[in-house]
């Protein structure tokens, strides 16, 4: 039994291919504790983003802004047949309101959004502060293409609705100008997409019904997240400014070429959207419909954060481990050292140390700062421990450079957008490429 085992051991100590099932047995044990720290991170960033979500509720939300909108009441009339028992009937007349709603003639807003961080505890959220200046003009209003009668029409039931997505965050008591007057906004209900702003009914519109009337109005607010209009106007122009230097621009319509200016100060950029542009009409009878998926503006985003650049640096953690073992596992091969599995348990326990070490520094400073002392940290850790493993300073100064490239790469690759795949796949083709030469002076009959 002893000669047996004595025989095994020897098997393990001196075949490749059962050194070659030791270190990959044991890089797939290291896979968990790798997936346990990606888990982390995972939970960092959700418990990030519930901090954030909760210091933009406080705050104020995206701002989603649309109108001013004329709703004009107007009677209709609809027959009730009420039957008796022995077959007759009888007819009545119900009236019935309804609304029709026309949107202005011209629109143009402009908004200047001014951004700064709020922090609670390590976590930070950016929200900003937005000054919108929104004027135009309504059309004459026009029934004549409708079957309303003029005298149906309630001129003294007029109203003028504002909606937006963030009444919490208004720092102004909102008042539109129209023509003449000067109407005070009050909340009056919440559809399923956006709150209405009304004002009280212009008794005497009927002395602007047959002319164009402009109009007016300025709006403070506090927001997150984005700012976005909807362009009601026959004709919206809409300028936006801010010293947020990293925007991007969504919704349905992108900034007029040559409007774009973004520098380290910030930002500026202008829309100008016709009627013919969008799929919906100046005016509706009925219900007003949801009209959010036409809204356009801006996110001020922050680019990438730690917690994003962290996860994707660990989906390279399987391929760290498994070239620096490689490493390793060439290295003994090549010098006859015996590297006992413990030995590179070791390794690789201070290689899944390294992203541990990135998310706890990087949410205390920058990721850069968190990446170089995480790294120099590792790489020092492992350079001293495989000195006293392979008893020689050539090939631990070997790992050292080999680690030392590979932290590097995978660095250039996670500031990458665009290129990242393309970089990433011709660094992989080269490392497979120097194993192969290196490989080619190993006697591999030793099974």
């Amino acid at each position: 039994m002893e000669e047996k085992t004595v025989t095994f051991v020897n098997w393990l100590r001196n075949s490749i291919t059962a050194k070659m099932l030791v270190v990959g047995f044991l890089l797939l044990v290291l896979l968990i504790p790798l997936l346990f720290v990606q888990n982390l991170i995972v939970e960092r960033a959700h418990r990030q983003k519930e901090v954030v979500d909760e210091i933009n509720e406080k705050w104020g939300n995206e701002i989603v802004l649309s109108g001013p909108i004329l709703q004009i009441p107007y009677k209709s009339f609809k027959e009730n047949r009420i039957y008796s028992s022995d077959g007759k009937y009888t007819t009545t007349q119900e009236t019935v309101i309804n609304k029709a709603y026309f949107f202005p003639e011209f629109l143009e807003i402009n908004a200047n959004a001014v951004t700064k961080p709020l922090h609670r505890s390590i976590f930070e959220s950016v929200v900003f502060k937005a000054d919108i200046q929104v004027k135009g003009s309504f059309p004459v209003i026009d029934f004549s293409e409708t079957e309303i009668l003029p005298e149906n029409v309630l001129w003294d039931k007029v109203i003028i609705l504002v909606k937006t997505s963030n009444l919490k965050g208004i720092r102004n008591t909102l008042k539109v100008n129209f023509g003449p007057k000067q109407l005070n906004m009050l909340p009056r209900y919440a559809d399923e997409y956006l709150n209405t702003l009304e004002s009280k009914p212009i008794t005497d519109f009927s002395e602007f019904k047959n002319t164009p009337v402009s109009f007016s109005f300025d709006m403070n607010v506090n927001g997150s997240d984005a700012l976005k209009f909807i362009p009601i106007g026959k004709e919206t122009i809409a300028h936006m400014k801010s010293n947020w230097d990293s925007p991007s621009f969504i919704g349905e319509f992108l900034p007029e070429d040559g409007s774009r200016e973004i520098d380290k100060n910030g930002f500026k950029a202008s829309w100008k959207i016709l009627q013919i542009n969008r799929q919906f009409e100046q005016s509706f009878f009925g219900d007003l419909p949801d009209l959010t998926k036409f809204a356009f503006g801006t996110q001020l985003i922050v680019a990438v954060d730690e917690y994003q650049k962290s996860e994707r640096v660990a989906k390279y953690g399987f391929l760290v481990i498994g070239l620096t073992f490689l490493v390793f596992f060439l290295i003994q091969l090549i010098s006859k050292v015996y590297i006992h599995p413990f030995q590179y348990v070791m390794v690789g326990l201070a290689l899944v140390m390294f992203y541990t070490l990135l998310i706890s520094i990087s949410e205390h400073s920058s990721f850069f700062k968190a990446y170089i002392i995480a790294g120099l940290s590792v790489l020092g850790l492992i350079t001293l421990y495989s000195r006293s493993i392979l008893k020689g300073i050539k090939f631990p100064m070997l790992i050292c450079i080999s680690l030392a490239t590979l932290y590097s790469y995978i660095f250039i690759i996670i500031q990458l957008e665009n290129y990242a795949l393309i970089t990433g796949s011709i660094g992989l083709f080269l490392i497979l490429a120097t194993i192969m030469f290196v490989s080619k002076k190993i006697d591999w009959q030793k099974e």
